[in-house]
């Protein structure tokens, strides 16, 4: 791209995320309102405590430099630095990987939304770098930490309804058609910016212009607020509310009590409220197949790991959230080996009748 400015002003060397476009979640007619707007709020995020393993390519066409790696590298320890629970690390193998991160020029940057990792193909990418981003700015570092947003399942927050962005629409199509390599179609436009979001997404009720989940806007784009008419620039980096926003989602871990043991055949009741979760470990006595699965009219996710040292290695998993039925699966476990079993609520339609067993 050009370095030259135009009637944009000086962010037209600023380039931006292209989140693949997909279908919005539809729900069966008997779903109320409230409980689609729980499974909504959640949907995408990951357990509390997942190890996410990221794989970069070093070699083929989606190679990248050693610096490039260097950044993204770089941007998961920011993420790891606000004390979040989740745990990051690189692996040298792409079957070991959740999230698989290409260097593809000329392909945009760009990443899938949280959980929507897993629906992709194991050798296929769930993140890309489309340039340089070895380089100052927001080009660079901020990039790396915004599509890493994405994979723990953020949104765009310039798309958030409690922004009151008014736009100058067709500036915005002509303008990202001129100043992004590839150009952008007017439906990835509208996709990426016009379209405002569901408010049932939005993670919390106000608007964060200095979001890292938040693009530059030049001069020219923006209607209203009038203060933005001269353009938007966020301040570098995460924001308070990217923080707290995160630690809402994922907590980190700060009890010190022992897991409570899930045994065949003993319920365990799940006392949770929307978007909370409980944790037990699993100590096979024999090595069969058994059964896990959560009871009551509830919507649930339910992840089974497998501890290996100090990881845990997903081992399978199931979502009942907008369903007439509850969460549940079969799987083999080894007798000496050790699991852990994460349940998170979405949406419980009474109090306390929720629980869990396995068999």
């Amino acid at each position: 791209m050009s370095d030259e400015k135009n009637e944009y002003g000086s962010y037209e060397d600023v380039r931006y995320c292209a989140v693949p476009p997909l279908p919005p979640r539809e729900f069966a007619p008997d779903v109320s309102d409230e409980r689609a707007a729980a499974i909504i709020a959640t949907g995408n995020k990951w357990v509390n405590k997942t190890h996410l393993h990221y794989y970069l390519f070093e070699n083929g066409p989606f190679q990248g430099s050693n610096a490039e790696q260097d950044v993204v590298r770089q941007g998961f320890e920011i993420w790891k630095d606000t004390d979040i629970g989740l745990v990051f690390s690189e692996v040298s193998s792409i079957a070991d990987a959740e999230l698989r991160i290409g260097f593809l020029r000329g392909d945009g940057s760009w990443s899938v939304v949280g959980t929507r990792a897993l629906s992709s193909g194991q050798l296929e990418r769930t993140m890309n770098f489309g340039w340089n981003i070895n380089v100052p700015g927001p080009n660079g570092l901020d990039t790396a930490v915004h599509e890493i947003g994405h994979a723990l399942g953020l949104h765009h927050e310039h798309q958030n309804p409690n922004a009151g962005i008014v736009w100058n629409e067709e500036t915005v199509y002509d303008y990202f058609a001129l100043t992004q390599d590839p150009p952008w179609s007017r439906e990835t436009t509208h996709f990426n910016i016009l379209r405002t979001l569901d408010p049932q997404t939005v993670e919390g009720s106000d608007w964060d212009p200095n979001s890292i989940m938040h693009y530059s806007f030049a001069a020219g784009l923006i209607q209203q607020p009038t203060q933005y008419q001269n353009g938007l620039r966020p301040q570098p980096g995460l924001s308070q509310r990217d923080i707290e926003i995160v630690k809402f989602f994922y907590p980190a871990d700060t009890e010190a009590l022992p897991l409570p043991e899930l045994k065949p055949w003993r319920s365990q009741l799940l006392s949770l409220g929307p978007g909370e979760q409980k944790d037990f470990r699993i100590i096979p006595s024999e090595s069969r197949n058994y059964n896990f699965q959560t009871f009551g009219a509830s919507d649930t996710v339910m992840v089974l790991f497998e501890e290996v040292g100090e990881d845990f290695l997903y081992v399978t998993g199931d979502d009942d959230s907008g369903l007439a039925r509850n969460a549940g699966f079969r799987v083999r476990l080894v007798k000496g080996r050790k699991y852990q079993l994460r349940v998170r609520l979405y949406y419980a339609h009474s109090s306390g009748n929720t629980a869990v067993m396995m068999w």
